[in-house]
């Protein structure tokens, strides 16, 4: 029987030679040239894809072959990339291919000793872990994850905020000062400055914990595991990270601050209340802007917030030669959408237009700290969820907004 390894050397050798081939048209190629080139192209490609055929063939015959083995039903069979120690002795699994397995196998009591020794050498490595099962996703799977919880909402991005990334969930201190209505003084010649305390700084402190957070259990049928392992990291991302994401975008947008995640539009400062109770002028958003002193309006993180219906009501506002003041990005260029010159970050946290809801917020978005302890960790069981088993999502974070003064809201009335 062919070898699989072979004939995959033979397709890429092919695309290698037909890519070669069809680089040979330019412009200045001759018509009868040029279709003679791609005549020879098509048939490489044609017996490319007749080797990828007999490829896919070998395939399912082995498939079939490993489903009539006899093997132990506690046990999943091994990751076809991984040698056994008897073929390749210099193999070392990483913790990432262990990590999937554990995962295909229920959890690391099904594993042999070599899986369960790079997990509990990476937990013993990892602050902050829990020491009954929990280990931390790999980087590659812990990637995924956080661009699926960025795609929920733009408070857990880094893109703005100002992160701060720590091992453990103590409470730590952020000194703060705000000096802005202290001047310095005229000098007298000859006579000693002032120094009855009148100009001393005024210290302030905002404290920072860590909140925890679960996805609540995900049951994961055995048939589903079997068919979807090599897609995990799509799998988990999509079902795992979304539903932290939705949390955590939540929390640090309107959590209360107390006994929980501080949100920012909770504790930033008011800046502007509109004169309607479900409506917004072009006038008032002005006043919100300058609601805010200029010194954080120059930020390179100065932004707009609002959820995304407001944002609807507020395209259609228009200036008084009858131009719209909101202005179209364009995303694949790297230009965000902006209103009055600063741009719009859409986050479906945040209120609607309605009576007393705080349905905007304007300044800067660096002095709001989202504090992440540690990465996303998954746990699984699988007695309790037998013969399935069950998959959770944890994670611990806080948010503190710095300054009050730095961003402000637009109320309705």
């Amino acid at each position: 029987m062919a070898d699989i390894k072979d004939l995959r050397e033979k397709m890429a050798k092919i695309a290698t030679e037909a890519r070669a081939k069809l680089d040979e048209v330019t412009d200045s190629t001759k018509e009868d040239r040029a279709a003679e080139v791609e005549r020879e192209f098509d048939a490489m490609m044609a017996d490319h894809d007749k080797l990828a055929a007999k490829v896919e063939r070998l395939n399912k015959v082995e498939a079939a072959l490993r489903a009539g083995e006899d093997v132990d039903l506690d046990r999943r069979p091994a990751f076809e990339n991984r040698s056994a120690p008897a073929v390749d002795e210099g193999f070392k699994m990483d913790y990432r291919a262990a990590f999937a397995e554990m995962i295909a196998c229920g959890g690391d009591a099904y594993v042999d000793s070599e899986v369960r020794n790079v997990l509990r050498e990476n937990r013993a490595q990892t602050a902050g872990t829990d020491s009954a099962g929990g280990y931390t996703v790999p980087t590659e799977l812990a990637t995924f994850i956080e661009k699926s919880m960025v795609a929920t909402g733009p408070m857990y991005g880094n893109e703005l905020f100002t992160v701060i990334n720590s091992a453990d969930g103590r409470t730590f201190n952020i000194p703060t000062v705000d000096d802005t209505a202290v001047t310095a003084v005229a000098h007298t010649e000859g006579t000693q400055p002032t120094d009855d305390g009148g100009k001393d700084a005024t210290f302030g402190q905002k404290s920072v914990g860590a909140f925890s957070f679960d996805s609540e259990w995900i049951r994961w049928s055995a048939e589903l595991n079997a068919d979807s392992i090599l897609n995990m990291e799509s799998l988990l991302g999509e079902l795992i990270g979304e539903r932290l994401g939705r949390i955590a975008n939540d929390k640090l947008t309107t959590g209360s601050g107390s006994s929980d995640v501080e949100g920012i539009v909770t504790n930033s400062a008011a800046g502007k209340t509109a004169a309607a109770v479900a409506a917004v002028t072009a006038d008032e958003i002005i006043d919100l802007i300058h609601s805010v002193d200029p010194a954080y309006r120059n930020s390179a993180a100065t932004a707009i917030m609002m959820n995304d219906s407001t944002l609807a009501a507020v395209r259609k506002l228009k200036d008084g030669d009858g131009n719209y003041l909101w202005q179209m990005g364009n995303y694949q260029a790297g230009v965000p959408q902006n209103l009055l010159g600063y741009d719009v970050v859409v986050n479906q946290a945040m209120a609607s237009l309605g009576t007393g809801n705080k349905v905007m917020l304007f300044g800067d978005m660096s002095k709001f700290y989202v504090r992440k302890v540690g990465a996303p960790s998954i746990y699984v069981a699988r007695e309790r969820f037998a013969p399935d088993f069950g998959l959770l999502g944890y994670i611990r974070f806080s948010g503190v907004l710095s300054n009050t003064a730095a961003v402000k809201h637009l109320v309705c009335a």
